[in-house]
């Protein structure tokens, strides 16, 4: 089990650190500078006719306000580093668990292959198997009853001929009595091999497949 180092997300952080801190700096010089005119001008007023203090008032209180502005900024910087940081530790705990997702790959091994059917209504489905290359190894026709069913592959093609060890995908179509289409899932369960942090949000590898963590619907407990 491999876990790829999060070089390019640490880069990411440390160029949005120094481009917050950089406008920190320039609306505090901009700040200054502002009160130093303001200054001045209220040195060199005409007594008989006076500067208009409202419009120091207004952009005193612009001024402010984008000061405040980017505090906030820098507050939801560190909230959205937080939670990249929790998404982190949360995808790295996935690796080596066997979960459960939405999907239609999952590997012979040992001469079987497991995909869960799902359908809302007694059907008939018809299964395609295909290897990695595309190419048919198995086809077929089955009830299948409402509800999460297992569907198990023994890795012998329509011929007999014994199919070896590899990822293998299965595509399913139903039709109810009537013979209309009725919606048919699949699901895989494997394990997390992997997880990649350099993405936002992390993925996880589950039989060559990337997934984010909202795919996965379950955690499955083996061996016990």
């Amino acid at each position: 089990m491999t876990t790829i180092p999060a070089t390019s997300s640490a880069t990411s952080s440390a160029l949005a650190a120094s481009s917050a801190a950089l406008n920190n700096t320039e609306i505090a010089s901009n700040f200054t500078t502002f009160l130093q005119l303001l200054t001045t001008q209220l040195k060199n007023q005409n007594p008989l006719d006076p500067l208009d203090t409202n419009q120091f008032t207004q952009q005193l209180v612009q001024f402010a306000g984008v000061e405040q502005q980017m505090k906030s900024n820098d507050q939801l910087a560190s909230l959205v580093s937080l939670e990249k940081s929790a998404q982190a530790s949360t995808a790295l705990a996935y690796v080596g668990s066997t979960v459960v997702v939405d999907g239609s790959t999952t590997p012979l091994a040992n001469g079987s292959a497991t995909w869960s059917l799902n359908v809302t209504k007694p059907s008939s489905a018809t299964i395609v198997i295909k290897d990695s290359t595309g190419q048919t190894a198995y086809s077929g026709t089955y009830g299948v009853n409402p509800g999460n069913q297992q569907f198990t592959w023994d890795g012998h093609g329509n011929d007999g001929r014994v199919w070896p060890d590899g990822n293998y995908t299965l595509s399913a179509s139903a039709v109810d009595a009537n013979q209309q289409s009725v919606a048919i899932s699949t699901e895989v369960q494997a394990t997390v091999d992997s997880v990649d942090l350099t993405q936002d949000p992390p993925l996880l590898s589950v039989n060559g497949q990337n997934y984010t963590l909202d795919k996965i619907k379950r955690i499955v407990r083996t061996g016990a």
